[in-house]
């Protein structure tokens, strides 16, 4: 729904919000290497911290003697799973599951953290002291081939572990879900009769799809630094740079007043959507306790190599009917469901955050088996990234295969209406997106295989389409000061690689009719607005809080403004010059005024009027706490109503003798309802289309069978594209003004991430299918000269 319920949220004009190359408040920091991460601070004096690690998939520690450890010159504490300190400490970040020990003797993934920490006066003497532990291991067999997991006959790796993940009917009752067994938990989601469906429907056809695991390897390494103090004012506080988001989890951790827990720095490292803490970022201010003085633990690369997705093999059934209308879709499908305490966000949660609720389709079957592994920890960072989004887009683009029609025409048959379900009327986000797409890309549909270009490869398209996600249903605190005539906008950070406060700067200096650069944004751990909620998504909501705020501040200053002008100050005892020049805004009202480029003026006339900081000497806030009116896809029936819609399109060439993919173009046309920051827009959309790229070309987690070792957990050996590997993206952005965050505008973020663009674009080419990564050599295989 459009922006209504707001003040100026279906406003016309606009000088700020929107405009290109507005600068970053903290992009400078960053881009110049001044920012400091967890693993950059210091204190004198202060400890190095390090975890006991495991070099196997799946162990137990039986037994671990210390004593060797404790003699090397420079150990300060080593703290096993049996400590008080360790078995009684319950961490605050992301835990999922059945509830395990913060740190237990088990390992159930390899470079797992387990047994023990040790702290000395030196990382390379906790290195020293680890490779000096006696460890007596008992090691288990593993599971890192998801499949053979899920055998009858394997190995349990976790026993009366069962993952929530059992989900009901769509509309009410559910699905008869039998309870876990083995390796596997059970999740389905039912809608209508799809069997009955399926064998009525005209055609039927079947597919497999392999969604590798990919790696997501943020650019700082998580760690912190931890102290406590002695403050004469506040008591004891505690010190922690390096936590995640905010302070919160740390100081429940620790029982500390949220007042006296402290934490300066701002940036958090690129961590995208993620809402956990690692150990090494809870641990320290424990350890700063027992040994009187700072203690830093931080991760290495390495052990920074966290899962972003996990791996799926799904198998669907479709029906469908001449006209590429999709009438039944039967889903299962095989999922990882990674080490304890992973999310189920990527899992069982994408049954009900999916393609299918776009679709007019009203028989569906979902069932998925979630198989315990060995293979990783499945954090909620990306786990909203909606890749099963592209099984319907996979899915149309067979069904047009098979009927010799245009994949566009065929999504478009399939899209319901704006309003529900049964809604046959077109969306017209979609609609404008596909118009400028097939203008963008000069789109010209040819069959597989059916198209060569000058140098002899073979050329494929491939188009899907999305809707926008939007963070509605989260609340905001916006703060907004004039103090001596400035304009302060108080923020606690930390900053997460989104460059939220620029956009809510411009979208405070488009209310308060000020310019970008007359807004002074105030750091400050204390204050309580915190600009995320989500990439784009969250931006564009708190935004509208933002919005709102700007707006009760400014009726404040049109207030005083007509109050000084009726009772101007005194004269101060050092004033110079004249008597005061006449204020133009004597004898108007707050609703005759209004502020232009800083300028306190009449409406009628806008040269008649004072700059801000000579029409009011008051100091004024104003506080709004809020939220956005719900999003769409929250209210309508079923929530399934669309509005702000994306589309991307792609083209590659194929060598078919040396199974080379050269990716020529990418395309994006967006609706993302507003463009608020076009810099923060255009920067998304090219980081998602490199993930793209590196999942469908390049990237994938290696296992060795036998060990269950990942082979390529560092950045030499895993693949990630560079910019030699990724075309510039064509973009064009279209502002139907029909979300419901700040000025009708949505998110884009993660609703363009995708794991078979580039995919289908290489079956358009070649006729067969190649899973990705669609390595070389899986190409040459598939074509039948491997």
């Amino acid at each position: 729904m459009p922006d209504y319920a707001g003040v100026n949220g279906l406003r016309e004009d606009f000088k700020i919000v929107g405009k290109p190359n507005v600068p970053g408040v903290l992009s400078y920091a960053v881009a110049a290497g001044v920012a400091k991460f967890g693993g950059d601070y210091v204190k004198p004096d202060m400890l190095y911290a390090r975890f006991l690690h495991s070099p196997y998939a799946n162990a137990k520690i039986v037994r671990l003697d210390t004593t060797r450890a404790r003699a090397i010159p420079g150990v300060v504490d080593i703290l096993t799973w049996e400590d008080p300190d360790i078995a009684n400490f319950v961490g605050n970040g992301e835990h999922w599951g059945s509830p395990r020990p913060w740190l237990d003797n088990i390992a159930d993934m390899e470079g797992a953290e387990v047994g023990c920490i040790v702290v000395a006066e030196a990382e390379d003497i906790c290195d020293e002291a680890l490779r000096a532990l006696d460890i007596e291991w008992e090691v288990l067999p593993h599971v890192v081939d998801i499949k053979k997991g899920a055998e009858k006959d394997a190995f349990v790796i976790f026993p009366g572990n069962p993952t929530p993940t059992t989900f009901g009917r769509r509309g009410g009752g559910g699905p008869d879900l039998p309870p876990k067994e083995g390796n596997v938990s059970h999740a389905g989601l039912d809608e209508g009769d799809a069997e009955k469906a399926m064998a009525a429907s005209e055609f039927t056809l079947e597919f497999d799809m392999n969604i590798p695991s990919y790696g997501s390897v943020v650019p700082n390494v998580p760690g912190s630094l931890g102290w406590w103090e002695e403050d004469p004012y506040r008591g004891t506080t505690l010190h922690i740079e390096g936590a995640v988001r905010n302070r919160e989890p740390i100081a429940r951790s620790y029982a500390m007043p949220l007042e006296n827990t402290i934490q300066e720095g701002l940036f958090m490292g690129g961590r995208y959507c993620d809402w956990g803490l690692r150990r090494s970022q809870e641990i320290t201010p424990l350890l700063a306790k027992r040994t009187g003085r700072p203690v830093r633990c931080v991760n290495t690369r390495e052990e920074t190599f966290d899962f972003l997705m996990n791996q799926r093999y799904c198998h669907v059934k479709v029906g469908y009917d001449h006209t590429g209308l999709i009438t039944a879709v039967i889903d299962n499908s095989l999922a990882d469901g990674g080490v304890r305490g992973s999310s189920s966000f990527g899992t069982a949660g994408d049954l009900t955050y999916g393609p299918y609720t776009s679709i007019k389709c009203g028989d569906i079957k979902q069932r998925m088996d979630i198989v315990d592994s060995n293979r990783g920890m499945m954090y909620v960072s990306g786990q909203h990234c909606p890749f099963n989004w592209d099984i319907i887009s996979v899915a149309e683009y067979l069904v047009a295969e098979a009927l010799g029609m245009d994949p566009i025409d065929v999504a478009r048959v399939n899209l319901h209406g704006p309003k529900e379900k049964d809604d046959t009327d077109p969306v017209p986000s979609f609609e404008a997106c596909v118009e400028k797409g097939r203008e963008l890309m000069g789109w010209s549909w040819h069959a597989d295989g059916a198209k060569r270009l000058p140098d002899g490869r073979l050329h494929g398209a491939s188009f899907r389409y999305q809707q926008c996600p939007r963070h509605s249903g989260m609340n905001y605190t916006v703060k907004l000061e004039l103090r001596n005539g400035v304009v302060h906008f108080p923020t606690q950070g930390p900053h997460v690689g989104i460059y939220s406060m620029e956009c809510n700067v411009m979208v405070a200096a488009e209310e308060l009719g000020l310019k970008y650069e007359d807004i002074v944004v105030d750091f400050d751990y204390r204050e309580a607005f915190t600009p995320m909620g989500g990439g784009s998504d969250g931006t564009t909501a708190s935004s509208w809080v933002t919005k709102e705020c700007a707006n009760d501040l400014k009726k404040q200053i049109l207030a005083s403004a007509v109050r000084q002008a009726e009772n101007p100050p005194a004269p101060g005892m050092f004033s110079f010059g004249g008597p005061p020049r006449t204020n133009p805004l004597k004898g108007h009202s707050p609703e005759e005024l209004d502020i232009v480029d800083g300028m306190v003026c009449l409406k009628a006339d806008h040269s008649a009027g004072l700059p801000l900081k000579e029409a009011t000497s008051e100091n004024l806030f104003a506080v709004h706490t809020g939220k956005p009116p719900l999003s769409v896809w929250s209210v309508g029936p079923g929530a399934r109503q669309m509005d702000a819609m994306n589309t991307a399109y792609c083209e590659v060439a194929v060598d078919e003798e040396t199974g080379e993919v050269e990716i020529l173009r990418f395309g994006v046309v967006a609706d993302p309802g507003k463009v608020i920051r076009p810099t923060s827009l255009e920067s998304q959309v090219d980081q998602v289309m490199f993930f793209s790229t590196g999942c469908q070309l390049l990237e994938d987690f290696i296992f060795d069978e036998h060990t269950g070792v990942q082979l390529n957990s560092n950045m030499i050996d895993y693949m990630k594209p560079t910019a030699l590997d990724v075309p510039p993206v064509e973009k064009d952005f279209l502002e139907t003004r029909s979300s419901n965050a700040a000025y009708g505008a949505s998110g884009i973020s993660h609703s363009l991430a995708n794991t078979h663009l580039v995919i289908m674009a290489i079956h358009n080419a070649l006729g067969v299918w190649v899973d990705p990564p669609a390595t070389p050599d899986k190409v040459l295989k598939a074509l039948g000269k491997g």
